[in-house]
């Protein structure tokens, strides 16, 4: 039960899924059928020492069906790493235990987001989830994010774009993705990264580029 995809990224992380979950639902009944019918079944052969055919057969099949879950993986994991042309290059860096990000592109707008405390929380967040400022961005435009990590390992992921990557110190690591609709999409750190791993979540607004145009330039005069 994967979430709704938001981004062509997990639109193919979906068919892919979907892909390798039929070849192996296909398997295990073939094997089953087979285990079954060899408990209550009665036939033997003495005589049988080998079997050189279906030796060769039970060799070949696996491997094609492995040719058959590497071919696309393969292309799925050079398209996870294309960047192409980018319109919007954002910074993200991950600390213990908050994020920050700068908009390099727009006169360095720079800012830290924060998990909201629960007793500070309105009717309309979600405990454990929402953040003091999102990171907003177009929808329907290409955005790179490059990520680091000023203390120790971290992990920016967003489940519904099928994105993660990451942040490690003294590295900076890239990746590429298109929004296809409006919304907010929540993410959280997923590498194990201290005492409060759980409470440095990502909050993404998407909104259409001409918001966007007004929401830069109040950053700007902020």
């Amino acid at each position: 039960m994967l979430q709704d995809s938001a981004s062509p990224l997990m639109e193919q992380l979906s068919y892919f899924h979907d892909h390798t979950l039929m070849i192996l639902l296909i398997i295990t009944v073939l094997v089953g059928q087979l285990m079954l019918s060899l408990f209550f079944n009665k036939f033997t052969h003495r005589f049988l020492l080998e079997g050189q055919m279906i030796e060769i057969i039970w060799t070949i099949l696996p491997t094609i069906t492995l040719i058959f879950i590497a071919i696309p993986s393969l292309r799925l994991i050079y398209i996870l790493d294309e960047v192409n042309n980018p319109s919007i290059t954002i910074k993200t860096i991950g600390h213990q235990w908050y994020w920050s990000y700068e908009y390099s592109d727009f006169n360095n707008i720079e800012f830290d987001s924060y998990m909201i405390p629960t007793d500070e929380l309105n009717n309309y967040s979600f405990r454990l989830l929402d953040v003091d400022n999102r990171i907003v961005v177009p929808f329907e435009s290409n955005i790179r994010m490059l990520v680091t990590a000023a203390d120790v390992i971290h992990s920016w992921t967003i489940p519904s774009l099928g994105v993660k990557i990451d942040a490690t110190p003294g590295r900076l690591n890239q990746i590429s993705f298109i929004i296809n609709r409006s919304g907010l999409f929540f993410g959280q750190c997923s590498e194990i990264c201290g005492a409060n791993h759980s409470f440095m979540p990502i909050v993404l607004e998407s909104i259409s580029p001409s918001f966007f145009t007004k929401w830069i330039m109040k950053m700007i005069k902020l």
